[in-house]
């Protein structure tokens, strides 16, 4: 199995951002790790320069018990070309990222399904609603401390 560490794609952002990204390796797209501070101006270099015209989705991983715990992650398309990248972050609890709302607009419901599922709020944004979980339902379904049998309903 060979791990992706080179593409062009890799090329562009690190010669955009130098020594502030973080290639890993994966089996399937071009990856990188960085910053939240820089995720906004990343994301605009890669729409705007590199063709990522399309935001496929963002959602997360949660890692508790690990500090920071939550693993956010965004994959991005140039459609003419069908080149892809992964752009990694991380938050922690109570912490919130940066909306890319004002990137892709159409980042308006996998954010909201990330704030409903394991509760990442994305600051920048206007005020969310759960999409999933009724409006009362307390707490995040996939963070890992979630209670196994759900909550409690007597």
């Amino acid at each position: 199995m060979t791990l992706i560490t080179q593409a062009p794609v890799l090329d562009a952002l690190e010669a955009r951002f130098p020594g502030s990204l973080e290639v890993v390796p994966a089996i399937d797209q071009p990856t990188v790790k960085a910053p939240k501070e820089m995720l906004l101006a990343l994301m605009d270099f890669a729409k705007r320069n590199l063709g990522m015209s399309l935001l496929v989705d963002v959602t997360a991983v949660d890692w508790f018990p690990a500090r920071p715990r939550f693993e956010l992650v965004y994959h991005l398309l140039n459609p003419e070309t069908m080149e892809r990248v992964r752009i990694k972050s991380w938050c922690h609890m109570n912490e919130e990222m940066p909306s890319v709302m004002g990137v892709w607009p159409g980042a308006d419901w996998p954010e909201r399904e990330t704030y409903d599922l394991f509760g990442v709020v994305f600051s920048g944004r206007g005020e969310v609603h759960r999409i999933y979980m009724p409006e009362d339902w307390e707490g995040h379904p996939l963070r890992k401390d979630y209670p196994v049998a759900g909550p409690r309903v007597d």
